[in-house]
């Protein structure tokens, strides 16, 4: 109880900044906080982590959504609805199939890059809240520099109030984890804004009333949400899979991927059928959730009942200063712009640092649609791994008139032809070599596809009157081979 109500008191003012990302009213991020909350809480894995709305996946539903329908609108708010279930039958479904290693799929370097870029978009997503300043560019890079170009406009309260809630904040969290800064700043805020001691944007009107279960939704659109909805799926658990793994580590525990892609799941489709937008798990307050004192799932269950109670009151809420919530989400993603993961990828592999630049790049380049980063970083990822693998390096030595030829890598439909190209050409320049043997002990890896290449390759070198013996098989290498060179030719077994 005591480790759910200090979360809640941190959630209540960061779900209604990251809807405020999201493009969504500000009272569906306490729709989100109470039904993902709840559901994660009493399926997922670990015992401390914490759903519901978080940054990236709030800029990633902005930008799956912002070019489908105008921000803020009816239409709006549906497809992000919709766009919930989506992300959450993706992992349930992923959960259910014990997929739960796509988890892994994603290189450092590639997550790393997208969250740095992403965080940036995220600061300047907040730049024309902070100073007070009107944009209406759906590219947050291009809304900052309208706001930043007109300081005519800029408000200096607003910039005052958005600067003293980053503080409160930031030095609040260096002197204790604890410390409620998000809920004390924003009350502060608050209390200003309606006693009439300030007079800058507020949030508007606030609904009160427990989150409604709404199926009506705009489901002619799933076609266009599902790709969008993929990638949110895999991106967004990276963040509650880190959690979920740093905790079990620390306090010797099992951790089931499976398990929590099924409570993620869960978590998103309660979001989506009680008019919320896609969730995920938060770091800053799954670490306050253990600190705390919590020591199982029933803390997050608890919270989410603890938001609800508070939804009967949320139009308390319709004064806060949005400069507010624009400092709240700053100070909570200026801790994810780091440089060490750029640095140590380059000292790591410079093929990889590329991979993080390029990822870096596209993202801001077609922000708002932030997922399609993802996508090139993968697919650059997937050629670099490609690239490396065409590389086999080939040991060759002769013994009277036979070549011995040792591959090392990978043996695959990518790689065997090199293979075969460099055995051929060194036959074909020594009219002594009668007879080639491959060892292949270290070979990593062989294919089907490598397999039937060796033999096309080994027949050419028989049809020319040289002997070949392959040896050193693996054992699942060897059966391949049987089947492909002839059973017991291969000299493996």
């Amino acid at each position: 109880m005591v480790a759910a109500a200090t979360v809640a008191l941190v959630l209540i003012p960061q779900s209604l900044a990251y809807a405020e990302l999201a493009g969504m009213p500000i009272v569906t991020g306490l729709y989100t906080a109470v039904a993902a909350t709840i559901a994660a809480g009493l399926v997922g894995s670990s015992r401390y982590l914490q759903t519901g709305p978080v940054a990236l996946t709030s800029l990633l539903t902005f930008g799956a959504l912002t070019t489908l329908a105008e921000v803020g609108s009816t239409d709006y708010v549906g497809k992000a609805a919709l766009l919930a279930l989506v992300v959450g039958a993706v992992r349930v479904l992923l959960g259910l199939l014990r997929w739960g290693f796509v988890a892994y799929l994603m290189s450092q370097p590639v997550v790393a890059a997208f969250t740095v870029a992403a965080s940036l978009l995220i600061l300047a997503s907040q730049v024309p809240s902070l100073l007070d300043a009107t944009s209406d560019a759906g590219s947050p890079v291009v809304a900052a520099g309208q706001a930043l170009s007109t300081p005519g406009e800029w408000d200096p309260v607003a910039i005052g109030i958005g600067l003293a809630m980053i503080a409160v904040i930031l030095l609040g969290r260096r002197w204790s984890p604890r410390f409620p800064g998000a809920l004390l700043g924003g009350v502060g805020a608050l209390l200003l804004s309606v006693a009439g001691l300030i007079s800058i944007t507020e949030v508007g009107a606030v609904p009160s009333g427990v989150p409604p279960l709404q199926l009506d939704l705009p489901w002619s659109d799933l076609p266009r949400l599902l790709v969008p909805g993929a990638v949110i799926a895999l991106v967004g658990f990276a963040e509650a899979a880190s959690i979920s793994r740093r905790y079990a580590t620390e306090d010797r525990e099992a951790w089931d991927p499976n398990r929590e892609f099924v409570g993620q799941g869960l978590a998103n489709l309660a979001a989506g059928a009680f008019n919320g937008y896609p969730a995920g798990g938060s770091f800053s307050r799954s670490s306050l959730n253990r600190l705390s004192g919590a020591r199982s799932r029933w803390s997050g269950v608890l919270t989410g009942v603890l938001v609800l109670a508070f939804t009967p009151f949320a139009s308390l809420l319709s004064d806060l200063p949005k400069a507010a919530l624009a400092g709240l989400v700053v100070a909570s993603v200026l801790p994810l712009i780091q440089v060490q993961p750029f640095v140590q990828a380059w000292r790591l592999s410079r093929p990889q640092f590329a991979v993080a630049v390029m990822t870096f790049l596209a993202t801001l380049a077609f922000a708002p649609p932030v997922e399609r980063g993802v996508l090139v970083g993968v697919g650059l990822s997937l050629a670099v791994h490609l690239w490396r693998e065409l590389d086999i390096s080939v040991e060759t030595w002769r013994e009277g008139t036979t070549l011995h030829v040792r591959p090392q890598g990978v043996l695959y439909f990518g790689s065997a032809p090199a293979l075969e190209a460099q055995v051929t050409r060194l036959v074909a320049t020594d009219d002594n070599v009668t007879s080639v043997v491959l060892h292949l002990e270290r070979v990593g890896r062989l294919d089907a596809t490598g397999a039937l290449v060796l033999q096309s390759f080994v027949e050419h070198l028989r049809g020319a009157g040289t002997r070949v013996r392959v040896q050193g098989a693996s054992p699942q290498s060897a059966r391949l081979l049987d089947v492909a060179l002839g059973e017991g030719e291969n000299g493996a077994g």
